[in-house]
């Protein structure tokens, strides 16, 4: 297994001076040098040969005994040297100081058919910034990492990627609810993967410790490696950095509302400054079509992070980066500017996306007033986002409107004729506004159908993939795997997955209840 390796990383931004591995304060430094923990009894799960392709490496190196020791810290790959980078956050809206990668170590960086990846491990041992954990994670967790990350990736939506999972062979002491019960579960390490890993909170240490001399010196290295097509660095050059972060940021997270998809714990430590989705915790997709929802049950009392707040907390998330940078470009006119744009451009972008899951590419003075419509009627029962917006593409007349959706009602039996006579309605209006669409009801469903998922990633179809991995049986992970490449297709073997989450996993934790413990 050769790799182009490159370091542009380590070479070229500040290392922590102090080399040994101890819990503490790291200050003018990006990355402390960290080595990962060796395993009892390492097995590499499952490999996504597409990304290995992605990275220059074969199918026949992943089954090597090489590329098991590398993906599970047990060799550090030949003249490289493994890294934790500092960054702090705000978490549920409060300053916490440093955080940093308390359980991920950047292993190197690779260079093949010229793009520059990052490859780290998650749940590799502990690091400078690990605090009071251990470092580790569990198969739990690390199962819906690897699949929720490549799963995005195949949805469409900017997303950091995964190459490997991995058992450590050791077992690791978790308190899975924080409710004073700790458990011991399988250990696991999941293979990380992006073009950069840099986050919100990387550039708010800094300012936070006033070391404006180090802020610059990041923001200029993630210009010239992320953002050369700005140009060299200037005053205007991190305005204009500052106006592409939000873009991107923005974009992902309508991609997010698109298909439901709930990422449960936006600190700011959590925010990629690339617009990719980043740390797969307690995430979750709307089985039920709500505002309202969070998978978090830290954030349960205050939904922080609920589905429909998403937007509103990437602009907050945007805010605190604005005051990051402030102090390279000393003015506040600009930033404003940009966070002004941000909320006009979701209203636009937002109705947008909403009008392509409805398959309407003209434009008409009521949409939005349909939009609202929809949205308000959809929550009169509970009634399941994904297949609703799936099964809305085979819409043709208003009468057989209604049949057309029941599939998405968890229970259609006691569904009154006010709530009938309300989707009846509003499919009359939806019948009325397609008469404007150019568009033949066969072509409008071949649309819908690549903006509207059939298969997404429910937070049951994790857990049983889970039960089953903890019996030693991996196949539903790779059977899942499989599924969510193709999450557009019908893929008919695929058809029991198709399905509206079971009343079983309603309030199952895993399924309903997730935290942040892995």
């Amino acid at each position: 297994m050769k790799l182009q390796i490159k370091d542009t990383f380590t070479k070229n931004l500040p290392a922590d001076k102090i080399l040994e591995n101890s819990r503490r304060q790291v200050t003018e430094a990006v990355f402390s040098f960290a080595n990962p923990k060796k395993t009892k009894a390492p097995k590499v799960l499952h490999v996504s040969q597409e990304m290995a392709s992605e990275l220059g490496i074969s199918e026949e190196e992943t089954k090597s005994e090489f590329f098991k020791k590398i993906v599970t810290g047990n060799e550090v790959y030949p003249n490289t040297k493994p890294f934790a980078m500092c960054y702090g956050g705000h978490q549920f809206g409060n300053w916490a100081g440093q955080l940093g990668d308390g359980r991920a170590i950047n292993l190197f960086e690779v260079e093949h058919k010229q793009k520059n990846w990052k490859v780290q491990l998650k749940g590799a041992g502990e690091t400078p910034y690990s605090r009071t954990a251990d470092g580790l994670a569990v198969l739990r967790s690390s199962v819906r990492e690897y699949l929720c990350s490549e799963a995005m990736y195949h949805l469409g939506i900017p997303t950091t990627r995964a190459l490997s999972l991995s058992l450590s062979g050791d077992d690791v002491l978790r308190d899975v609810l924080y409710d004073g019960n700790p458990a011991y579960e399988k250990g696991a390490i999941v293979t990380r993967v992006a073009t950069s890993f840099l986050r919100f909170g990387n550039y708010e240490i800094f300012a936070a410790r006033k070391d404006i001399k180090n802020l610059k010196i990041l923001v200029d290295y993630t210009i010239h490696h992320h953002f050369s097509h700005l140009g060299n660095p200037s005053k205007e050059t991190y305005i204009q950095f500052f106006k592409e972060v939000s873009e991107r940021t923005l974009a992902m997270i309508i991609h997010w509302q698109r298909v439901g998809f709930v990422h449960g714990v936006m600190n700011t430590d959590n925010m990629s400054v690339l617009g990719l989705t980043i740390d797969f915790g307690p995430y979750g997709w709307l089985e039920g079509f709500d505002f309202g929802w969070t998978p978090n049950t830290t954030d349960r009392q205050h939904k922080r992070y609920r589905y429909g707040n998403q937007p509103n907390i990437g602009l907050w998330n945007l805010y605190q980066l604005a005051n990051a940078l402030y102090p390279i470009i000393q003015e506040v006119a600009p930033l404003e500017a940009v966070l002004n744009q941000y909320k006009i451009d979701f209203e636009q972008q937002s109705l947008e996306m909403m009008k392509s899951k409805l398959g309407l590419y003209t434009s008409d003075e009521n949409d939005t007033k349909l939009m609202q419509n929809l949205e308000d009627t959809l929550q009169l029962v509970e009634t399941d986002m994904t297949i609703f917006f799936r099964s809305l593409s085979n819409f043709t007349d208003a009468e057989s409107g209604f049949q057309l959706i029941k599939k998405s009602f968890y229970d259609f039996d006691t569904i009154s004729d006010e709530v009938k006579s309300q989707w009846d309605s509003w499919f009359q209006k939806y019948a009325e506004r397609l008469q404007i669409e150019r568009l033949s009801s066969e072509e409008r469903k071949e649309k819908m159908d690549t903006v509207n998922p059939k298969y997404v990633l429910r937070n049951y179809m994790s857990q049983l993939a889970i039960d089953a991995a903890d019996k030693g049986d991996y196949s539903l992970i790779d059977e899942l795997y499989q599924l969510l490449k193709k999450p557009y297709s019908e893929q008919p073997k695929y058809e029991k997955w198709f399905a509206k989450r079971p009343e079983w996993a309603r309030n199952k934790v895993g399924c309903s209840m997730l935290s942040c413990s892995s």
